[in-house]
């Protein structure tokens, strides 16, 4: 679980009700349950008819994904293809077959990537055919997002529905001028919520997993450019180097030295 994730999330409504109070508010003035069934209820129901049921049913394992700890793998992955390529050149590329099958844990995409290249299969079809695979893969993950991405549009709106709803019933019940000033205030914690809950989860959510999307798209990246140089015979040294410098063109920043960190297997 990422602890930063949380700490964001506590730190934006906390920040919320503390400015509230602070103003003079009451906090148990906020929690109004029918605003929230209103807003949540109605968003829930308007992003569940606007996306089919196959993609709904990824929405919790999507939604542990933008809560997970995600440290980067680009220094793991340089380490593995440099002992891949020292292997290779040494012994040929059949004794990766022995690699493949001795790492159980290795990650899907970089075994089929292995085994192609084991099998000889030609360096342009490999390349094309797990550049399918990954964008299969990132058209999946843009289905997630924009689950997240709708809700954030809706939201708002169910906000400004169950606000309208309340001052329609405070319209319908004129008798004590007293109350209206509180039942307008209740009315209006539905548009709060809404806003409030499009700007501090479903989209700063959807941020989070196109930021994800996009960091594994640079490592599905890196991992078709090693694969097809090692196909290739490219020198181990090489080989760090120009993947290196993939790193940091499409980081825009300088990686540490990978040649210092100890080799850690590759998981899915």
């Amino acid at each position: 679980m990422s602890i930063s994730a949380i700490v964001s999330i506590i730190i934006g409504i906390a920040s919320l009700i503390l400015a509230f109070v602070f103003e003079g508010g009451k906090v148990g003035s906020l929690f109004q349950y029918t605003s929230a069934l209103i807003v949540f209820g109605g968003t829930i129901g308007a992003v569940g008819l606007s996306f089919p049921a196959e993609d709904l049913k990824r929405v919790f394992s999507i939604f542990k994904v933008a809560f997970r700890k995600n440290k980067s793998r680009y220094d793991e992955l340089i380490i593995f293809f440099r002992d891949i390529a020292i292997k290779s050149r040494k012994n040929g590329l059949l004794s990766l077959e022995e690699e493949i099958s001795r790492k159980d844990g290795m990650e899907p995409f970089i075994a089929k990537g292995l085994q192609m290249i084991v099998d000889g299969i030609d360096p342009e079809t490999v390349k094309s055919t797990l550049e399918a695979e990954a964008y299969i893969t990132f058209e999946r993950h843009k289905s997630g997002i924009a689950i997240f991405e709708s809700a954030g549009g809706f939201a708002p709106t169910m906000g400004i529905i169950g606000t309208v709803m309340g001052l329609v019933h405070v319209l319908s019940n004129l008798d004590d001028p007293q109350t209206l000033g509180p039942k307008i205030a209740v009315a209006f914690i539905a548009t709060l919520y809404g806003v409030a809950s499009a700007n501090l989860l479903w989209l700063p959510i959807a941020n989070k997993l196109k930021a994800l999307n996009k960091k594994e798209q640079m490592e599905k990246e890196l991992i078709i450019d090693a694969v097809i140089s090692i196909q290739e015979g490219i020198n181990p040294n090489v080989l760090v180097e120009k993947l290196i410098c993939f790193v940091e063109k499409n980081n825009d920043k300088p990686m540490g030295n990978s040649e210092e960190k100890q080799p850690v297997s590759i998981n899915g």
